[in-house]
């Protein structure tokens, strides 16, 4: 199966280059998290907690779909370079808080490991002029931008539901014999 790649300037071949990091550096990074905030995690809730965590392609692709789809449905204008994703540090329930999960089809065996949520974002002009990156959800009939740009003061209710990515395969549980940087 050949996939689409998303061009940067309309040219006919994707730019790969930009997209690389040295794997020296790679490898010091993830032990600079394994050594020290995965070790303080571990050592302070007493669990074996996830380093790595694995979404699909198709999972991906689906949801910058929808990002755009449903943008473009609030405003025909917005254009891809408006539009982005925030990826939250989050982390799974307890196991005995489990029935929060009732709704979305993860197993307990994640209980307490960490994961990402990924939130659309929605490039505008603050009251100052300068372009940021709100936190965006055009399902939320007319709060579509994160709460704290509207200053309406209204900041403790939450919509029912926003677009938002999170489960994919977290090691551990899963086995690090398919990562090219285990350790």
């Amino acid at each position: 199966m050949k996939t689409k790649p998303t061009l940067e300037d309309g040219t006919l071949e994707a730019v790969s280059g930009t997209n690389t990091i040295a794997s020296e550096l790679v490898q010091k990074l993830i032990s600079n998290y394994r050594d020290n905030q995965m070790q303080a995690v571990n050592k302070e809730l007493g669990i074996t907690d996830s380093h790595a965590i694995w979404f699909d392609l198709p999972k991906l692709k689906k949801f910058i779909a929808c990002i755009e789809n449903e943008a473009a449905k609030v405003n025909p204008d917005v254009s891809e370079t408006d539009l982005g994703i925030r990826f939250y540090y989050a982390a799974y329930p307890k196991a005995e808080d489990w029935g929060i999960m009732e709704n979305h089809p993860v197993e307990r065996e994640y209980a307490e490991r960490h994961t990402l949520v990924m939130i659309p974002t929605l490039k505008k002009a603050d009251e100052n002029g300068e372009m940021l990156d709100y936190d965006f959800c055009p399902l939320n009939s007319g709060r579509s931008l994160a709460m704290a740009s509207k200053g309406d003061g209204d900041d403790d209710t939450f919509p029912p539901d926003t677009i938002a990515e999170n489960h994919g395969t977290l090691s551990p549980p899963h086995d690090t014999k398919v990562e090219q940087f285990p350790n």
